[in-house]
């Protein structure tokens, strides 16, 4: 009779090989390590075999009751494999009861997304298997599969949504154990570098708007500068825009997806302050197409270098770059409550498939155009300037 000693000790082979407990009890060890426990009986003069669990999360201890409970059945004419197909609940149909609970309060096409990435990437994998017998192993490999492709952050989200349903499921008595419970994206997907760029915190925010306000040189710089804090977006997306892109009856700033970092289009709602700003732009733009032109080529955009050597001769040299505006946004942000994905989709973090881009990018319009007019009070509180309209462009 088996061990738990020498379950531990047996190593995965070149092809799958049983250990053998009793009468027709035995742990079937996979190539890739998994161990399975497997009952064969005969039922009727046919041959049959039974799933009874995954090892360690079914113990022997416990392999060997549902063994006897098996045994029990057949005794009483009754096919243990029948018996277990009435009461046994499918990964998917446990997940789809999830959602339905889940998805109440929620955006629809936020939940639809989150659907069809679970119908798109787990249900074909693990969808058909028991919930109460799912290995941590297949989660693992339905995620790295996703990683694979070149799609980190959503890797990361689906483990989330598994850990929740596993979750759900023990909840709900059905299953015994969460596989995923202590399973940390880091465990198992790549790390991603991170860049941390210079920045203020949030209570030196004021003596930068003040910086920005007096500032001495162009007034596209400045301009530049307190649309880039009013909108957060990235450098390049700024200096790049042109006219065509804005929408000032509906007050927002639709940025094509050949200008964007994930190549997704992105809406930028406009607060007052934000239109205010591309009111006077417009107003010295002496009809160029482009909003930030350059001061020796006017059909090409401003250089990136021109807003971080502002910065500079303000005196945040190694202390505040363009892309830093984007972090301490990000921060206050958070800490005065708003919504985590209301913040990202505006930074326009999201890493999307071809999916999710066909929906992030107008999700949650109205609550991020709120949020975005209440940033623009936030910065005009703290301090930032609005335009002078109607005067001459100073230099």
């Amino acid at each position: 009779m088996l061990t738990d000693a020498r379950i531990r000790a047996a190593k995965p082979a070149d092809r799958p090989f049983k250990l053998a407990d009793a009468r027709g009890l035995y742990l079937q060890v996979a190539v890739n390590g998994g161990r399975y426990w497997r009952f064969n009986y005969r039922f009727q003069g046919r041959q049959k075999t039974l799933a009874i669990g995954t090892y360690p999360d079914v113990s022997l201890v416990r392999a060997r009751e549902r063994h006897q409970e098996a045994r029990r059945l057949l005794a009483e004419g009754v096919d243990p494999a029948a018996e277990k197909q009435i009461s046994v609940r499918t990964f998917e149909s446990v997940a789809r009861a999830w959602y339905e609970r889940w998805k109440v309060g929620r955006h629809h096409q936020y939940a639809f997304y989150v659907l069809k990435r679970l119908e798109t990437d787990i249900f074909p994998l693990i969808g058909t298997q028991p919930v109460s017998e799912v290995p941590a192993s297949a989660f693992r490999e339905a995620v790295q599969r996703i990683e694979q492709r070149g799609a980190a952050e959503i890797a990361k989200r689906v483990l989330q949504n598994c850990a929740q349903i596993m979750r759900y499921a023990v909840a709900n008595d059905l299953a015994e154990h969460n596989p995923v419970a202590d399973v940390r994206p880091a465990d198992i997907l790549k790390a991603r570098k991170k860049r941390n760029h210079p920045r203020v915190t949030a209570k030196e925010l004021p003596a930068l708007l003040q910086a920005i306000n007096s500032y001495a040189g162009s007034e596209h710089t400045v301009l530049a500068l307190k649309l880039m804090a009013l909108t957060f977006v990235r450098t390049s997306e700024l200096i790049g825009a042109r006219w065509p892109e804005f929408n000032f009856e509906d007050a927002r700033w639709d940025i094509p997806a050949e200008r964007m970092k994930m190549k997704t289009p992105h809406i930028v709602a406009l607060s007052t302050q934000a239109i205010e700003v591309l009111e006077r732009l417009k107003e010295i733009s002496f009809s160029c197409e482009l909003v930030f032109p350059g001061d020796v080529n006017p059909h090409k955009p401003m250089s990136n270098n021109t807003l971080l050597f502002a910065l500079y001769r303000m005196g945040y040299r190694s202390r505040m770059t363009g892309h830093g505006i984007r972090g301490v946004t990000s921060t206050i942000l958070h800490e005065q409550g708003f919504a985590h994905e209301h913040i990202e989709l505006q930074l326009a973090h999201e890493e999307r498939d071809d999916t999710s881009a066909a929906y992030n990018y107008a999700l949650y319009l109205k609550p991020r155009a709120e949020m975005m007019q209440a940033w623009g009070n936030y910065l005009e509180k703290l301090g930032l300037q609005k335009p002078n309209l109607g005067h001459e462009q100073v230099t």
